[in-house]
């Protein structure tokens, strides 16, 4: 086993893997007399000790194939969601400019892309891919297969439809974070997984952009920005996100319970997609009188300069928003 080589890994994926434990220096002077008193056998249970202290939110013992089957089952979501875009009911799609709709089109083949990587990374570690659930399981008005939710609009207005997206997107970049650390031990999948997490990340901010560029009465993802930044809103998340997507008119998903936290008054009381509002790093509370480096940066830069992911089961709780009621795919 070798334990500095996955420490190395970990602290790549996550730089605050040293802050979740005690300290760097006492992560090794526990281990080093461990390895006095332990047997080799022994000693990698004492090892999955220290890091289930680090990731106690993720299920222990998850494999690599079962991290990977789930970010399939996301995948696949994202996948039948743009699949979608150009049937015959998909309005909101043929309403967006060409540039916006060559976006899609572009976002649509990497997802589908994703899934046959997955598909294909699962084989080759001789485990089996969870089966395709078809367009069918889904239901993206978040009406449970009534498909007359709260957004049974996104077919038609394109606020809503790319306000979906968003979402969807924002989901993908932080479960591919929080998921990270299950497979930080075998470099070839991890170093497949943050490629995905990258091109997630790629697609949440275009989406943003597009939305901050649809029409004159689309509600910009962010409030804006404190000076010295541009009066534009941001193509990346920032602090609560305005309480998350928001289509034109202010309805839609705003009032599902997705997106939350912090000081945000208008969140739903379900709180289920905590916003990346965190300004506490390594243990520190980062503000402008933490260091006189900071004197001058607006408090939004704090929460801005981090990428914070989800477990599991908040990723899984979000995701049955958006199946059929029998659907057993997220449970």
């Amino acid at each position: 086993m070798d334990f500095f080589t996955i420490l190395s890994q970990l602290e790549e994926v996550d730089p605050e893997v040293y802050g979740r434990l005690d300290s760097r220096r006492a992560v090794f002077k526990h281990l080093g007399g461990l390895g006095q008193k332990l047997t080799a056998a022994a000693l990698p249970l004492a090892v999955g000790a220290v890091f289930n202290k680090a990731y106690a939110q993720t299920p222990v013992g998850a494999s690599v194939a079962d991290v990977l089957n789930f970010a399939l089952k996301l995948e696949y979501l994202e996948m039948y969601f743009y699949q979608q875009r150009t049937s015959v009911a998909a309005t909101a799609y043929n309403q967006l400019s060409a540039t916006n709709r060559a976006a899609l089109d572009l976002i649509a083949t990497d997802e589908a892309n994703h899934v046959r990587f997955l598909r294909s990374t699962i084989a080759a570690l001789g485990a089996t891919a969870i089966p395709d659930p078809t367009a069918l399981t889904f239901d993206f008005s978040a009406g449970k297969g009534s498909a007359t939710g709260p957004l049974a609009d996104y077919r038609t207005n394109p606020a809503t439809y790319l306000a979906l997206a968003q979402s969807f997107e924002d989901l993908g970049v932080r479960a591919y974070k929080g998921a990270a650390p299950l497979v930080a031990t075998n470099r070839a999948v991890l170093t497949a997984a943050l490629s995905i997490h990258a091109v997630e990340a790629r697609h949440s901010s275009h989406l943003r952009a597009m939305r901050r560029a649809y029409g004159t009465n689309a509600t910009p993802a962010q409030g804006i920005p404190v000076a010295p930044y541009s009066a534009a809103p941001k193509s990346w998340v920032s602090g609560t996100d305005g309480g998350g997507p928001i289509p034109a008119g202010g309805a839609g998903i705003s009032t599902l319970p997705i997106y939350s936290g912090g000081n945000n008054n208008n969140a739903p009381s379900n709180i289920t997609f905590p916003a990346e509002d965190n300004v506490t790093q390594g243990g520190i509370s980062l503000s402008t009188s933490t260091s006189p480096n900071f004197s001058g940066f607006p408090a939004s830069a704090f929460s801005e300069a981090f990428d914070e992911g989800l477990d599991v089961g908040t990723v899984s709780t979000i995701a049955r928003l958006f199946v059929i009621t029998n659907s057993t795919l997220f449970s």
